[in-house]
């Protein structure tokens, strides 16, 4: 029986939800203090054609947002200010991160690089409290991290809603969702403000009768389920409901690196130089998490056309065998101007899962393969590679997208971050909480640290 918003007395405040607004162009600007209260826009190559990873608030009131081209950025924004990724920083502040709010509350789950979630317990779930304990993450963010580093703190029944409600405040906003506000409180919405709807699956709803978020939660489970196809349809019943419904881990299905192609390797060589390199650090991925790949896939996107290749192999992590791969799918080459460059590994298993050829003769390369891994991790990246990786050694450096909260170290001091602030070497926690806010967080440094 469909059970009415009416019946939400057992649905109380449970969960906190934090998203660090702007995050890598706030970094930037906490970084670097002549950045602040300008528009910047953080780029992986500084080449007109490439994209805006990330703008900060005064860039984004002219427009310039995540995907924007950088050329367009500039017509857009002429004032603004074009500066280099640095994935490094980003995991450093993330670290930071994470160690002031663990001053105020537990962390239940890091859900990316600028997202996470806390459980509500006790007295902690009352309304006033839940909205005391955001403001505390906030203040410390700010005493303890950076000033200009802000976050939208949703409170809800269930961490799905007090993401949802993340958003519908920026920047440095408060929201807070109870039972007995809904639906009213989340109905008018587009259906892709919610996460887990994208423009498909938007499209798919609105030929089953849903176009707006009104519509979706005045909809019956079953209307849901057909809606969406299947049983997530039943999820998102509860879900925006103000129950919380978990998700069962997921095992991992693929693993890969891409890298836009600065301008001076947008040639034939060039490319196919930094796709070996990308695939050298692809393996020992592989090594590092223990796993085997079974199918392959290349790709060379190109500004007037872009090519795509992809092969079954017999399980391996092995770096030759895979590079000798590469060349052969690499003969099949028909791209133009190259931009960028991938590759991704498919339908991983671990070890248990793997029954070796008795042909194949990449297993007495196990032992050179983890001893070059072992060499690099003691001595630093690049201390020994492949000889065709010469030129190349050096590019497709570790990203770090907004899902990762890290980054996969090559050898030893890969990228290595010195703990600043505005350049000066920042004191240990303890140090940095001011008597006053130590009090009013109820927090030791000696003990509680």
């Amino acid at each position: 029986m469909q059970l009415p918003f009416e019946q939400r007395d057992d649905r109380p405040l449970r969960s906190i939800y934090l998203d660090l607004n702007a995050y890598f162009a706030s970094v930037e600007q906490a970084e670097d203090p002549s950045l602040r209260g300008i528009p910047v826009g953080v780029c992986p190559v500084m080449a007109d054609t490439s994209f805006i990873i990330a703008a900060s608030y005064e860039a984004k009131k002219f427009g310039v947002k995540t995907g924007t081209q950088i050329g367009q950025a500039k017509q857009m924004c002429p004032d603004i200010k074009l500066v280099p990724a640095h994935p490094s920083m980003y995991v450093s502040y993330h670290q930071r991160v994470l160690d002031v709010v663990e001053t105020v509350l537990p962390i239940q789950k890091v859900c990316s690089i600028d997202e996470m979630k806390f459980q509500l317990i006790g007295e902690e779930r009352e309304p006033w409290r839940a909205k005391s304990i955001a403001l505390e993450l906030k203040d410390a963010l700010r005493e303890l991290v950076s000033p200009v580093l802000t976050a939208s703190i949703g409170i809800a029944p269930n961490s799905f809603l007090a993401k949802l409600g993340t958003d519908l405040q920026k920047p440095d906003g408060l929201v807070v969702i109870e039972s007995k506000d809904l639906p009213g409180r989340i109905e008018g919405l587009d259906l892709t403000e919610f996460c887990g709807i994208n423009r498909r699956m938007a499209a798919r709803l609105n030929s089953a009768g849903l176009f707006s978020s009104t519509d979706l939660v005045h909809a019956s489970r079953s209307e849901l389920v057909r809606a969406f196809g299947s049983l997530v349809g039943e999820r998102w019943y509860y879900l925006l409901r103000g129950y919380e419904v978990e998700l069962a881990e997921t095992e991992r299905k693929s693993l890969g690196h891409s890298h836009v192609l600065p301008p001076d390797l947008r040639n034939d060589e060039g490319t196919r130089e930094v796709l070996l390199r990308l695939a050298s650090k692809a393996t020992a991925r592989l090594r590092a998490n223990n796993l085997y790949a079974t199918a392959i896939a290349v790709r060379v996107s190109g500004f007037d056309r872009t090519w795509q290749a992809k092969a079954r192999i017999d399980p391996t992590h092995d770096t030759v065998k895979v590079v000798s791969e590469v060349l052969r799918l690499w003969e099949s080459r028909d791209f133009a101007r190259p931009r960028s460059v991938g590759i991704t590994f498919y339908d991983l298993v671990e070890p248990d899962g793997v029954t070796f050829s008795l042909f194949d003769t990449t297993q007495g390369r196990e032992t050179f393969n983890r001893a070059m891994d072992d060499i690099n991790q003691r001595f630093g990246k690049n201390t020994i590679y492949l000889a065709g990786l010469h030129r190349a050694r050096d590019t497709a450096k570790e990203k770090i997208a907004f899902n990762k909260t890290w980054l996969f170290k090559e050898g030893k001091d890969d990228h290595a971050w010195p703990d600043t602030f505005r350049g000066i070497p920042r004191p240990p926690i303890q140090e940095l909480v001011p008597a006053d806010l130590a009090e009013e967080l109820d927090f030791d440094p000696y003990e509680d640290w």
